[in-house]
């Protein structure tokens, strides 16, 4: 007999046998019909008549930016943040500050030099160790997008910590800075960028599923909240469905190919 047959079996002994409302079938008729299988109260039980979704994959998507560039400030505030925060139960987000910047070992330490000068090197490192102290991205990213909208990235911090991270101390974010653990942390992240294929030629650089095309990059920071609903392969989240989009809209809008 097969598992679904038993487990009503149980269910319909559980209940006393005669409880269940009209149910006067032999086990292998309770899932011939919609009908009989509501009546004894089995019809998640039957395969043909109970969907059981599978789980789909987040849809992820990884910024490489520097932490003083407008382009990356834009589209960090305006579209990726905005977009977390309506779909972080569908969202992967990968954030990489260090963008256009050099590195070179100077007796065994690593030495920065970032597109937007040492304010945006201290940025970078700022943001990079807020990621690595806070460990969960629901608690860096809120700050991080704090500093980002402010006029002064770097003079934001301590501000920002206190709305949103208020048990952090600055002080264990400032010898994070200027440590090694930071210095390490930021040559990470240069080995990250340097390995990007393609390699990345501007910032910022996206990347959608761990692929990166003209079109995508494009899209993203054109609309990236649809195109995160429409890429989302599993039961679309409310905020999605508010936007009027089509059961197969992953299917009829977006390649990553």
């Amino acid at each position: 007999m097969s598992c679904w047959l038993l487990a009503a079996l149980a269910l319909w002994a559980a209940s006393g046998g005669d409880s269940l409302p009209a149910c006067n079938y032999p086990p292998r008729l309770l899932c011939s019909s919609w009908k009989i299988a509501v009546a004894c109260q089995v019809e998640k039980l039957c395969p043909k008549f109970y969907h059981h979704p599978q789980a789909a994959n987040p849809v992820s998507l990884s910024l490489y930016y520097e932490s003083l560039c407008p382009a990356c400030r834009n589209f960090l505030v305006t579209q990726l943040f905005p977009t977390w925060v309506m779909l972080s139960d569908i969202m992967d987000i990968t954030l990489v500050p260090y963008g256009n910047a050099q590195e070179k070992n100077v007796s065994g330490k690593w030495q920065f030099e970032c597109q937007h000068g040492e304010l945006e090197c201290k940025g970078n490192m700022i943001e990079t160790c807020l990621m690595y102290q806070l460990k969960d991205l629901d608690h860096s990213f809120p700050v991080i997008f704090c500093m980002e909208s402010a006029g002064s990235v770097v003079e934001n911090l301590e501000a920002c910590l206190q709305v949103y991270a208020p048990t952090v101390q600055v002080a264990e974010i400032k010898s994070c800075v200027t440590g090694d653990l930071g210095n390490k942390l930021m040559h990470h992240n240069a080995q990250l960028t340097d390995a990007l294929n393609p390699p990345h030629n501007y910032v910022p650089w996206i990347l959608v599923n761990g692929k990166h095309t003209d079109a995508l990059q494009a899209r993203a920071q054109s609309a990236l909240f649809r195109m995160v609903c429409e890429l989302y392969t599993g039961e679309k989240p409310d905020a999605c469905k508010d936007e009027g989009l089509s059961p197969n809209a992953s299917e009829d809008r977006i390649s990553l190919n």
